[in-house]
Formats: structure tokens, C-alpha cells, sequence
């Protein structure tokens, strides 16, 4: 039964990724038929975000009732749904309403499986199943691009991926039997008494610290992604084809490392894998502020990209160890929705500042955010050893 669940969480960190990257992708196109301007994709953007970060909030309230296959059918159904919206869209104005399921679906899996593995699993399959949301990102641009040539190519490409996204919600729905009879066995969640107060997790040592980790995380890896081009071309005099083939080489780190971290994850510890992949950023953002000739300076890209890979999914995986089985989704959610709220309003914030004049600030801003994962995740595990 726990390799059967384990198979269709594999499904479900590929269709994450799918619907990711497919609004970027197709919007060349999409903004040109709508006749809407090119910055409307900012604003369903935030749109999908916003709804993102709500239900990570509440996603433990929503776990806690209905149980992680039920929250895990019902938002992979809602995201199926909003992505047949988008295909059928008639304007601008449409493509928002579909926007809203598509972010609430998407924030409540991602923190009901991200705690699931985490109390189920061992974290090698954390390291592993964000690897295969590595794999469900870069193939919906894939997926989408075979229609693009074609009259209406977009919406025949978001069908397409609606179309396996629905597989994926019947075989969640044939299996909901499983999902009840694993936590009825294990007793997720069943520490908690059913006085129906609020978890206050606000009270809990270290959980400040711990969203301050994953804001400055989650910022940090949007940055680097979306504002390293700009730096290599501006700064660096290099081309902008040649800079965005080692901004490529930076997610293929991530989804690399995280393959390699499975492995590694057998004989060592997850917090020494954390320290050895912070250690590498830091090493990866050296690499970037030294004065040294562009094809010197470039690969502290890869090497950052390398320290990435096990810092997000190893500091998820902590979350029962620190904070206790009980208040682990509680947890999970608002550290998710912390990230999210990091993504989105720190790249953006160097995007100002670029703006301004001062794009060469780029390595001192990595810098500046991997000192802050250091300090809050370090903190968290000095406060949480203290109450323990």
C-alpha cells in the first residue's frame, strides 16, 4: 500500500510542475491573439500566487478535516479544471477567473504531499519527488511548443496537459481508500486533541526563524533565475544566447543535485546535506563577486544551482523532526506559503534596483539571502534542540 501511495506521489510532483511553466511558454503567443498587452502576464501571475499562498495557510485547516487524499483529489481536479478554463478562454478577463483555482489547487497539494513524505517517507524520496517536479516543469514547455505553429496551438497545448492532469485525478479518485486506510494506520495528525482551537504555531520555538529560511530560499532561487542573464550580459559583456544556455545549466544543478542528493541522503544525515548545500552557494556566490574573467565567474551559476538542490526539500523534511508530528501541517503549509510570498516579492525587489542602475549588486543580494537561510535555519535548530 505505502509503494502504491508512494507511485502516485511521484505522479502527482510531475503535474505540479506541468502547469508551472506553461503561462511563460505560451503567452508570446497567447498576448498577440487576446490583443492584451505583454505585462498581462504579470497580473495572472499574481493571481495565481495569491491563491497559492491562501491555501498554503490553509491548507492544514483543510488536511485536518478531510484528510491528505481528499485535499490532494480535489485540488489536482481544480488545477485540471482551471487549465481546460484557460484553453477555452474568450479574452484577458476569462483567463483571470480560471487563474484562481489554479493557484489555490496548487498551494494545498504541494504543502499536503510535502508534509505526507515528510512524516511517511525517508527524505531520499523528498530529494527524489522535487526532481521529478524539475521533470514536470520542463516538460510542459515542451509539450505545449509541438502546438504553437499550429492556428489555436496554445489552447490545443493547454488541453493536452489538462488531459493528463485528468488522468491523474481518476486514478487519485480510485485510490482514496488507500489515502484513508494509510492515516487511520499511522495516525497522521492524531496527536492532536479535537478541542477545535487554532494550532498556535506562532508560539512555537524557532517558526519564525523557519519561514524566514524559506522566504529567503524560495527568493533566492527566483532570483537567480530570473535576474542571472541580465547580470552575465550587463556585467559580465557576454551574450545574451550564451548567458541564458548557463542560466539553463543552474536549474539543471537543481534538478541533478536533487537526483544525486537522494542517493547521498542513505548515508548522511539531512541536516549535514542542508549545511554542504548552503556551503556550496556560498561558494557558487564567491564565485560571482570575485573579479574574475566571465568564463571563470560563469559556472558559479552550476554551483549554486548544485547548493540549492537540498536545501529546499531537506528544510521540508525537517518539519515533523522540529516541530513535532502534530503541528508538522500546520507548519508545512505556512512555511510553503512563506516561500511563496519570498518568490514573489523579492525578485521583483532586485528588479528596482537593477532598474536603477545597480545590477552589479546581483552576487551581494545571492549573498545576502544565503546568509539569511544559514542564520534562520541554524537558529531554528538551536531553538528546537533547546525545547527538546
Amino acid at each position: 500500500m505505502a509503494t502504491i501511495l508512494l507511485i502516485i506521489i511521484y505522479l502527482a510532483f510531475i503535474s505540479l510542475g506541468l502547469p508551472d511553466s506553461l503561462l511563460g511558454s505560451a503567452w508570446p503567443v497567447m498576448n498577440q491573439e487576446l490583443q492584451v498587452p505583454l505585462s498581462g502576464a504579470g497580473m495572472l501571475s499574481m493571481i495565481v500566487t495569491g491563491g497559492t499562498i491562501l491555501s498554503s495557510f490553509l491548507s492544514g485547516v483543510w488536511i485536518r478535516r478531510f484528510g491528505t487524499g481528499m485535499v490532494t483529489f480535489v485540488s489536482v481536479l481544480m488545477t485540471a479544471v482551471a487549465l481546460l478554463g484557460f484553453s477555452l478562454a474568450p479574452s484577458f478577463l476569462w483567463l483571470c477567473i480560471p487563474a484562481v483555482p489554479l493557484g489555490l489547487g496548487a498551494g494545498a497539494v504541494d504543502a499536503a504531499l510535502n508534509n505526507f513524505v515528510a512524516l511517511h517517507y525517508k527524505v531520499s524520496h523528498m530529494n527524489w519527488l522535487h526532481c521529478f517536479w524539475g521533470l514536470g516543469a520542463m516538460s510542459g514547455p515542451m509539450i505545449i511548443s509541438v502546438f504553437l505553429q499550429e492556428e489555436n496551438g496554445w489552447r490545443k497545448g493547454y488541453r493536452t496537459i489538462f488531459g493528463i492532469q485528468f488522468a491523474l485525478v481518476l486514478i487519485l479518485f480510485g485510490t482514496l481508500f488507500l489515502w484513508k486506510k494509510f492515516e487511520n494506520k499511522d495516525m497522521v495528525g492524531g496527536d492532536e486533541k479535537p478541542t477545535g482551537e487554532k494550532i498556535r504555531i506562532l508560539k512555537l520555538p524557532g517558526a519564525v526563524l523557519a519561514w524566514l529560511a524559506f522566504f529567503c530560499y524560495c527568493g533566492a532561487e527566483l532570483t537567480a533565475g530570473l535576474w542571472g542573464s541580465s547580470y552575465l550580459v550587463k556585467v559580465k559583456g557576454i551574450s545574451a544566447g550564451t548567458a541564458a544556455r548557463w542560466i539553463s545549466l543552474f536549474y539543471l544543478g537543481i534538478t541533478l543535485g536533487r537526483f544525486l542528493c537522494g542517493f547521498l541522503a542513505v548515508r548522511f544525515q539531512n541536516r549535514s546535506l542542508v549545511r554542504l548545500g548552503l556551503g556550496v552557494c556560498l561558494a557558487g556566490c564567491l564565485f560571482l563577486l570575485l573579479p574574475l574573467p566571465a568564463a571563470v565567474s560563469m559556472p558559479g551559476f552550476v554551483l549554486f544551482g548544485l547548493g540549492c538542490a537540498p536545501v529546499f526539500p531537506g528544510l521540508l523534511h525537517e518539519t515533523p523532526a522540529r516541530f513535532g508530528k502534530e503541528t508538522s501541517q500546520a507548519m508545512m503549509g505556512t512555511q510553503m506559503a512563506f516561500g511563496y510570498i519570498g518568490s514573489t516579492l523579492l525578485p521583483p525587489l532586485f528588479g528596482l534596483a537593477a532598474q536603477a542602475g545597480f545590477i552589479r549588486l546581483f552576487p551581494w543580494f545571492l549573498l545576502l539571502l544565503t546568509g539569511g537561510i544559514i542564520l534562520s535555519s541554524e537558529g531554528v535548530d538551536v531553538r528546537t534542540a533547546r525545547r527538546q
